[in-house]
């Protein structure tokens, strides 16, 4: 039997590379097991002071041939303390326990290969399942990372339901392309677009100073990926790392490994949690008196004891939602399995908003015999999210808009069924009451990922990795605006609108990897790996709109007018990647590579963009320099630089046609973007620094790295002459700069038996310069250069928020000063924090867990432009206050108007603040209390509890233009934010 696998490997790999020779002996035989007594799999046996070696197989066992007896084994594994043993004889049994240091952590550095965190060169940030999900229950993926990495900046797209968020690491990395990070689960490449409802035509949001439909709330694909089915998440924030990603990682890259089963008895688990949602904040009523009511064209007379908090009836509410999750879990002899369930029903703080979500997982693997196995995942979604109608709009309709016009006295309720209009010219119970926002999705996303192993001696391996990914969805979307709306009554409206979207995105990816492991007898041990890749995308979007319904029918066919517009987004990229470490006996690691891209979306399709990595790490301690009684247990200095991009969009290769009507009859006209043959990918690199410094035998733990991040050839929109028939071109013509710094200390302060305390503590800040910039300074982000928005400029940093001013209030000097360049603009604040910092702490005392995480952001300014909207209606809840004006004598309502369209000073705000962003207590009951479990675990947990900001709105984090990175400090009328209480139940049979 053993020759016949020996000569089907030879077989197969003369059908992948060249032929070769297997070889192995063995003498001494054992196992390797868990604490918990699961064997473990690929533990590296090396007879200590040689070079002499083998691992363990999928069962644990392992067999070597030494010299002589007795003689020490050193037994060592990724993420696990290592064994040293003396052994005379056969059989032997050795247990390792799970390692406590983060140095002990495997990282992806390849993209079939990963490292110890004690080698690797670059700042990797892990995050563990119980850090994601450990503490409290979260909505979606998206929520669950606030907080707990550094180097990066998080915003919610809204408070709404079902998620939602803005991503930025490292800084700033393009001017109009999506800085998102690409997400990878499991090995496949899956979507993270956020696609708009097509509601413009009722909201007009795109019709004011800012032309983007962008407006709509929608949420991020992201947010469908379930978080309590992670194992762990790894975020490469940089070139550095992401470099073997290529074209698509200039925004970073967010690796996702989900769970999987364990050799060893079935396990079940069952989990119940019941939560409470409320708002975070409220804003409340201006105080009224008699005269102003009348002022603002109110009844005389009226009994203030019956002003009307509308906003109070829309949002102050108390919802319970429920969170239902089942896993089981094992493995025999060669297979392992994990299938989990989970099904979420989530209100929003408003009627008829929220999030219902259902997912199912089975991860698969299966070892064929010592040299084949497969590992396969499976996973599919289904939700449903109803977004509310929020956000900008420029007709009164959207229902935070309508809010700040809405004065308490008026009535709004029905009667007999019908709505009066109000004097917004909408009304917002009507709005709550009777129309759709619909987002529904049905996913699926699956890999396959199987290992030929096709030399497997002791110091020279050579294996086969396969892997492919698939990632299909199609999202529906429903918007129905009925036809009974009181500013639809008017014959000249629009009649009714109901809107349907559908989208169908598919994407897949396919990869083969040649990985070659060697060790010689001098310490030095090579990883190479070389491989080619497929990825596939294709994004399908028709949105259909019906005005002028029929009655009460909202079918698109029961219209007076259907129009249609649909959105093909096409891409295949294929390519290359090649890298080499080289480890020398785990003292001096060094690695080399590099990535070539090809897509259909760079001018020329069938050029090769090359993206090279290199990086060097030192591990002093392991030199012996320090003894072992010293206080410094590691020391690593490291460096590492690396290249990634980003391929221009689709569109910008050719010059588009409109449709158009001529002489009556369908027709097409030249855009006015004339397309550009030559553009190629956005391109970044990356220098970063670090030290890694390990105390008290680990105990402590500091890591340090700053950066320099370049990015050249920004794609930016360019003027052409009109007499070319065209008025602008996408060009590659910039270069900007981020500089960060990023500070990670972790601590075991406590280690006893009964009593443990962790602490974490993370600071992190970036600094972006626009350094060249091949076209005219321009503006772009916000709606108006009179309400804040961003300048791009030379010398700048590309956060800068700017507006105009008036002339009048300042003197000649001061205007030089504040406005060198003549350009009509003052700089009035910065989008980008002065720093973040995070402190997560975790207690364990017998059976009680206590665990929270604190937030602090510091600066980082936003354009607050709800409250400039309750300012211009005179309802503002600060109104009759003072303290804004700088010369006191108008209050902050009347002040804030009186400079609306000329100076946006007044809107552009602190968007700081401090948060208690989870914490949790929970309670593991004795196993004696229960016979017919495992475990059993009671706790109660929060999210959002304590929020400490001068932000004048609901939430210093909220963004009006959806997933846009670079405008995401925009707020007009979000849904409001909200804090959580969940009570939990877990139990494991």
């Amino acid at each position: 039997m053993k020759q016949n696998n020996f000569y089907h490997r030879i077989l197969l790999f003369f059908l992948f590379v060249f032929p070769c020779l297997v070889f192995g002996q063995n003498t001494i035989t054992g196992s390797v097991n868990s604490e918990s007594g699961d064997s473990l799999p690929f533990v590296n046996v090396i007879e200590k002071g040689t070079s002499n070696g083998t691992t363990t197989d999928i069962d644990g066992n392992f067999s070597i041939d030494v010299s002589s007896v007795p003689v020490t084994l050193v037994f060592s594994s990724l993420g696990m303390e290592t064994v040293e043993q003396t052994v005379s004889g056969s059989p032997v049994n050795v247990t390792m326990a799970e390692s406590a240091q983060a140095l002990s952590e495997v990282v992806v550095t390849g993209l079939a290969t990963s490292t110890k965190r004690s080698n690797a060169a670059n700042a990797v940030s892990s995050i563990s399942a119980g850090e994601l999900t450990g503490i409290t229950t979260q909505s979606g993926l998206d929520g669950a990372l606030y907080g707990k990495f550094n180097g990066a900046e998080i915003r919610a797209n809204s408070g709404a339901p079902g998620g939602g968020i803005s991503m930025r690491l490292r800084g700033v990395t393009s001017i109009f392309g999506d800085q998102q990070p690409l997400f990878i689960v499991d090995g496949v490449y899956v979507d993270n677009s956020s696609i708009g409802f097509g509601n413009n035509i009722v909201s007009e949001a795109a019709g004011g100073g800012n032309p983007s439909t962008n407006q709509d709330d929608a949420s991020n694909r992201i947010a469908d990926i379930d978080p309590e089915d992670i194992e762990n998440v790894e975020i490469l924030k940089g070139a550095s790392a992401a470099a073997i990603y290529g074209s698509r990682a200039a925004g970073g890259v967010v690796i996702i490994t989900t769970k999987r089963g364990r050799k060893g008895d079935a396990k079940v688990s069952f989990s119940q949690t019941l939560g409470l949602r409320s708002p975070t904040q409220l804003l409340g009523l201006r105080d009224w008196d008699q005269s102003e009511i009348e002022a603002f064209g109110g009844p005389a007379n009226f009994n203030l004891n019956n002003l009307r908090d509308y906003e109070a009836e829309l949002f102050d509410h108390t919802r319970v939602s429920y969170t239902t999750r089942f896993t089981t879990s094992g493995g025999a002899n060669k297979t392992d399995y994990f299938f989990g369930a989970t099904h979420k029903n989530e209100p929003g703080l408003v009627d008829n908003t929220g999030y219902v979500k259902s997912s199912i997982r089975l991860n698969i693997g299966q070892r064929f015999n010592d040299w084949l196995d497969l590992y396969v995942t499976s996973n599919y979604i289904n939700s449903k999210a109803d977004r509310g109608f929020f956000n900008n709009g420029n007709a009164n309709r959207t229902i935070g808009y309508a809010l700040a016009f809405t004065y308490p006295w008026e009535n709004l309720s029905p009667t007999d069924g019908v709505y009066p209009q109000g004097g917004a010219g909408s009304n917002v119970l009507e709005t709550v009451a009777i129309t759709k926002n619909r987002e529904e999705i049905n996913r699926f996303i699956g890999s396959a990922t199987s290992n030929l192993k096709i030399i497997d001696g002791a110091d020279n391996r050579l294996k086969l990795v396969l892997q492919g990914g698939f990632d299909q969805y199609t999202l529906r979307t429903t918007s129905i605006f009925p036809k009974e709306l009181s500013y639809f009554r008017d014959p000249t409206s629009l009649g009714g609108v109901a809107i349907s979207g559908t989208t169908v995105n598919t994407n897949f990816n396919l990869s083969a990897f040649l990985v070659h492991n060697l060790d010689l007898d001098n310490g030095l041990s090579f990883t190479t790996q070389f491989g080619n890749f497929l990825q596939n995308f294709d994004r399908n979007t028709v949105i259909t709109v019906a005005t002028g319904l029929n009655g009460s029918q909202t079918n698109l066919g029961q219209s007076s007018n259907v129009g249609t517009q649909q959105i093909i987004v096409p891409q295949k990229d294929t390519g290359f990647f090649g890298q080499t470490e080289i480890n020398w006996d785990d003292k001096i690691i060094a690695t080399g590579g590099v990535r070539g891209d090809k897509s259909t979306n760079n001018g020329d399709s069938s050029k090769t963009y090359y993206y090279p990595k290199g990086n060097l790490a030192i591990n002093i301690h392991n030199f012996d320099v320090f003894g072992e009684s010293s206080v410094i247990s590691s020391l690593k200095p490291r460096v590492a630089y690396g290249e990634s991009g980003r391929f221009s969009v689709f569109n910008d290769r050719f010059t588009l046609m409109n449709a158009q009507f001529i002489d009556g009859t369908s027709g097409l006209s030249v855009g006015n973007l004339r397309g550009n043959e030559d553009v190629g990918p956005e391109r970044q690199t990356e220098l970063e620094y670090g030290l890694d410094l390990g105390l008290l035998d680990g105990r402590i733990l500091l890591e340090a790295s700053v950066y320099n991040k370049t990015v050249d050839d920004l794609l930016l929109r360019a003027d052409v002459p009109s007499s070319s028939g065209f008025t602008e071109a996408v060009k590659n013509a910039g270069e900007l700069e981020n500089r960060g710094i990023e500070l990670n200390l972790n601590a075991a302060i406590i280690d006893r038996e009964d009593l443990q305390w962790t602490a974490n503590l993370k600071w992190w800040k970036n600094e972006s310069e626009v350094t060249r910039l091949d076209v005219p300074s321009f503006t772009e982000g916000g709606f108006a250069a009179s309400l804040g928005t961003f300048l791009i400029q030379e010398g700048m940093s590309a956060t800068q928020i700017v507006g105009t001013y008036n002339p009048a209030d300042f003197t000649a000097a001061e205007i030089a000063e504040r406005d060198p360049e003549g350009d009509g603009f003052f700089v009035y604040g910065n989008a980008e924090p002065d720093f973040q910092m995070s402190w997560f702490n975790q207690l364990s005392y017998k059976g009680f867990d206590f665990t929270f995480l604190w937030h602090w952001k510091e600066g980082g300014d936003a354009i607050n432009l709800t409250t400039l909207l309750y300012d211009l209606a005179g309802t503002t809840w600060d109104y009759d206050d003072f303290g804004i004006d700088p010369s006191g004598q108008l209050a902050n309502g009347p002040y804030r108007a009186s400079q609306a369209f000329v100076n946006p000073d007044p809107v552009i705000e602190d968007a700081g603040y401090i948060r208690l962003r989870e914490v949790g207590l929970y309670y593991t009951f004795p196993d004696k209390w229960f016979d017919f479990v495992d475990k059993v675990k009671f706790g109660v947990s929060g999210r959002n509890l304590i929020n400490i900001f001068d932000y004048n709105s609901y939430d210093p984090e909220n963004s009006n233009f959806g997933n846009n990175v670079l405008a995401n400090n925009v707020e007009v009328t979000p849904y409001p934010a909200s804090k959580f209480v969940n009570f939990h139940l877990n139990v494991n049979f």
